[in-house]
C-alpha cells in the first residue's frame, strides 16, 4: 500500500501517492484560529489574521439608497495579511461604483483605505477579545475621490456568551472631510451586535448603529452567514435608518476566505 500525503485547502483534500517511504502529512491550517471576519456586520473583529497568512473579505454586491441618491458598489474588497500573532495589515478597495444623485451618475474606483489591527488580548482563546485599529484614507484621484486624506480610530471588543450567543461593539472616532463646509468633522460611531448560532454552518446577527454628527444617525441592521467550510464563510445582510438624518437603505452580499 502506498503513503498517501495529505494537503488541506479551503476545507477540501487533495491527496498525491508517494511511493513506500513513510512522509510527513503536510496541513497548512493545522493549528490555525477559527475563521473571524470583519463583515458582514460593522462591528469589527478584534481578532487577528494568523501570521504568514492572508484573508479576503468581499462584498460581491453592495446597493445603497437615501431618498433621490443610489449607488451600487461591485467587488469592494478587505485583503489582510498577518504581520505577526497578533497584528495583520489590511488594504480596502472598491474597483467599481455607480452613484446616481437625482438623475446626475457618476462612476469610477473608491480611494484606498489603508488599517493596522492590533490585538490585546483573545486572538488565542479566552472569552474576550480586545482589539486598537487605526485606519487612513488615501486619496488615488478618481472621479469618485474627494482628494483629501481621512482617517480614525476603532477600538472593537467581542465576547463570549456562551457555544451559541456572542457579543460585540466598538467605539470608532473618524476625522472625514465636508465638502460643505471645505473642512474636516471628527465624528463618533458606536456599534452593538448580538450573534446566534443557528447550526453549526448558519450564524445571524442583530446590531445597531449610532453616528454622532451635526445630525445624530441611527441604524438597524441584521444578516445571515453560512460556513461552506471551516475557512471559507458566504454572507448577506442589510441596513436601514431608523431616522431622518440616517440612510435608508443598505444591502448587500459577500464571502469571506482564510488562506
Amino acid at each position: 500500500m502506498k503513503n498517501v500525503v495529505t494537503y488541506m485547502l479551503l476545507g477540501s483534500t487533495v491527496s498525491a501517492f508517494a511511493g513506500n517511504e513513510p512522509l510527513v502529512v503536510v496541513d497548512e491550517f493545522a493549528g490555525l484560529r477559527d475563521l473571524a471576519a470583519d463583515r458582514p456586520d460593522a462591528t469589527e473583529s478584534p481578532i487577528t489574521v494568523d501570521k504568514g497568512h492572508w484573508q479576503i473579505e468581499t462584498s460581491a454586491v453592495d446597493y445603497t439608497k437615501d431618498f433621490d441618491f443610489q449607488s451600487w458598489t461591485w467587488a469592494e474588497t478587505n485583503l489582510k495579511y498577518g504581520v505577526t500573532d497578533s497584528m495583520d495589515i489590511q488594504f480596502v478597495f472598491a474597483p467599481y461604483i455607480e452613484e446616481n444623485n437625482d438623475g446626475v451618475i457618476e462612476d469610477g474606483a473608491s480611494d484606498l483605505t489603508i488599517r493596522v489591527k492590533y490585538n490585546l488580548w483573545g486572538n488565542d482563546g479566552g472569552q474576550s477579545a480586545l482589539a486598537l485599529f487605526p485606519y487612513v484614507k488615501a486619496p488615488i484621484g478618481g472621479s469618485l475621490s474627494n482628494d483629501e486624506w481621512e482617517g480614525g480610530f476603532i477600538l472593537p471588543y467581542a465576547y463570549e456568551i456562551n457555544e451559541k450567543w456572542g457579543f460585540g461593539c466598538q467605539l470608532e472616532w473618524e476625522y472625514v472631510y465636508n465638502e460643505d463646509k471645505d473642512g474636516y468633522d471628527s465624528n463618533l460611531l458606536h456599534t452593538a451586535v448580538l450573534g446566534y448560532a443557528l447550526t453549526d454552518a448558519w450564524g445571524m446577527y442583530v446590531e445597531y448603529l449610532g453616528i454622532t454628527g451635526s445630525e445624530y444617525q441611527a441604524h438597524a441592521s441584521g444578516g445571515l452567514t453560512y460556513g461552506v467550510t471551516e475557512f471559507f464563510q458566504l454572507d448577506l445582510g442589510a441596513v436601514v435608518g431608523l431616522n431622518d438624518a440616517a440612510t435608508d437603505l443598505n444591502a448587500f452580499t459577500g464571502f469571506t476566505v482564510k488562506f
